[in-house]
């Protein structure tokens, strides 16, 4: 059953429809950006995944197509993060860090901020970009990444720079429309003081041909609208020495960089793309990009934030799921908003599976699609690679997948041969299997364990390797021996559940004391999760053998 959500065109098909209409020059220019204000996470993925779906797209029809990334790294530090990541991509709070270094230079280009951590890079804007490159790169992503900085240093910028100075009447005009208040001195460049180094306002003349800007350092407004002084220099810019204000770099970037498609989320929608549509076309002499809106996730039902710290990183997901499975999920439908609730990652995993199977036309059930299954190939292609050392769909068909909550059932116990032996005898694995195959399909047991670990659930115990030594009385062991009995006769979790609570009752024994003696067996605790699905999960012989203290 194809959902409707999945429609019967996959979404950067559409997209990948209104590019070929304009036919444009090759290669094709899709771009991104962000500025590297902070930690990287998974939301700033979203808008390179986007533009890697459309690019995909256009590959697969014979186009040639470049993936590029801006780094607006020439933006100033408007606020101070809460929240940083260093080399490692450990989170770090300001007090881990100079944070007064960082403090003193509020209104700094990210470019010439020092670098707060030791991961070989200068600036603190060029620690960030790398690591959103890492990002890009573990997700699979051939991108491009360019630096606004290194654009204005080598006077790339300087013809935009002109031409959105030429007529101030009709900038402060176009702008008036779309913004509030906009000044009569208005000028949409901010030059770069020479003396504190902070951006400023403050523009007092603009000599187009000799190509200088007079200012007053005034500051600037945070991230807050508070004011932040400047240190009241008078001095002269070059185009090379500052910046456009936003709504006029960002169409500046679209006839720079010759793009013709960037993705952006509803917050440019309702604010700098109208206006920059007006710049782009009145401005600049050129036609907008095709554009695409796309809506943005939640974190546990909360907003992405790296200031605040609510954020998952590129690397903390892969932690808990496959690569593939990140894919999958910017697949989805992008003008629709989703959370992203990593206590509940396992349904995101089983949604996956039941794709993977869809495709390979494994899945017996008829199960609603957020995704055609036809994107498979393009999702799968890089663990494909990985894992069979070529694209081969019909050798890739032999995998294997445990359920995810199984894996964390298999990584309470860090023997590889029992998680191996317990899958096995589930008929989830084979023996005689290619060692991708396998490798592949334990591989989940990891991640599964790891969410276990952070999200401390049900699963987060660990399974004795030896037979504790407890004593264990009479009553205790023909309870235990009548438990073992009836779990190689073969029963579900619930009927296991109320069977230890009929032999408990039979055995004359007190119920907290008999559930106390299995967990101490399996455990060495006093406590563990629910007893009877746990072991209608556990391997059959294991448990037999444990309960009997025979292994």
């Amino acid at each position: 059953m194809m959902d409707k959500e999945a429609d019967r065109i996959f979404w950067a098909e559409k997209i990948a429809d209104e590019i070929e209409y304009r036919e444009p020059t090759e290669p094709i220019v899709i771009k991104g950006a962000v500025s590297p204000s902070g930690s990287p996470h998974l939301g700033h993925l979203n808008e390179i995944m986007r533009g890697y779906y459309v690019a995909e797209m256009l590959r697969e029809r014979g186009h040639k197509v470049n993936q590029i990334f801006t780094s607006d790294d020439k933006d100033a530090l408007r606020k101070l993060p809460n929240v940083l990541t260093d080399e490692n991509w450990n989170l770090v709070g300001l007090g881990d860090i100079d944070a007064k270094l960082l403090g003193e230079n509020l209104g700094v280009p990210y470019s010439e901020i020092p670098n707060p951590f030791d991961s070989g890079y200068e600036s603190y804007g060029d620690h960030f970009t790398a690591l959103l490159r890492e990002s890009t790169e573990m997700a699979g992503v051939p991108v491009e990444f360019v630096s606004t900085t290194k654009m204005y240093n080598e006077g790339i910028f300087e013809e935009v720079i002109r031409e959105a100075l030429q007529d101030l009447p009709l900038v402060r005009e176009i702008l008036g429309k779309y913004q509030k208040n906009v000044s009569e001195d208005y000028v949409p460049f901010v030059p770069q003081c020479e003396k504190c180094r902070r951006l400023t306002t403050g523009v007092k003349n603009v000599d187009i041909e000799a190509q200088l800007v007079e200012y007053e350092c005034e500051g600037f407004a945070d991230a807050d609208g508070v004011r932040v002084n400047g240190c009241g220099h008078r001095g002269f810019a070059t185009f090379r020495e500052g910046k456009l204000s936003w709504r006029f770099e960002w169409p500046a970037d679209w006839k720079i960089l010759k793009i013709d498609f960037e993705p952006f989320g509803k917050d440019h929608a309702e604010g700098s793309w109208p206006s920059g549509q007006e710049i782009a076309r009145e401005i600049f002499g050129i036609e907008p990009p095709v554009p695409m809106v796309y809506e943005w996730f939640t974190l546990g039902g909360k907003a992405l934030s790296s200031s605040k710290g609510n954020i998952v990183t590129v690397r903390d997901m892969f932690e808990l799921v496959e690569p593939e499975i990140v894919r999958y999920f910017f697949a989805k439908n992008p003008n629709k908003q989703r959370d992203l609730d990593l206590e509940k990652i396992d349904v995101l995993v089983d949604e996956f599976d039941g794709f993977e199977q869809t495709y390979y036309k494994e899945n017996v059930q008829k199960t609603a699609q957020v995704v055609p299954s036809s994107i498979y190939p393009i999702i799968i292609r890089d663990t494909m690679i990985e894992r069979v050392g070529k694209e081969d769909l019909g050798e890739f068909k032999l995998r294997r997948r445990i359920p995810y909550r199984f894996a964390a059932v298999l990584g309470m116990t860090n023997d590889i041969d029992l998680q191996i032996g317990m899958a096995t005898r589930r008929k989830l694995i084979e023996v005689e299997m290619s060692d991708w195959v396998t490798s592949l399909a334990i591989g989940r047991v990891q991640k599964g364990r790891k969410w276990a670990e952070i999200h401390q659930n049900e699963y987060n115990y660990k399974i004795l390797g030896e037979v504790p030594d407890i004593e264990i009385d009479g009553n205790v062991e023909q309870a235990l021996e009548e438990l073992a009995c009836f779990v190689e006769e073969g029963h579900e979790g619930t009927e296991m559940q109320e069977k230890i609570y009929e032999i408990a009752k039979s055995n004359g024994i007190e119920l907290s004391q008999f559930f106390k003696v299995n967990y101490k067996l399996f455990f060495s605790q006093d406590r563990g999760p629910r007893l009877g699905p746990l072991l209608a999960s556990l391997d059959q012989e294991f448990v037999v053998r444990r309960l009997r203290r025979e292994g």
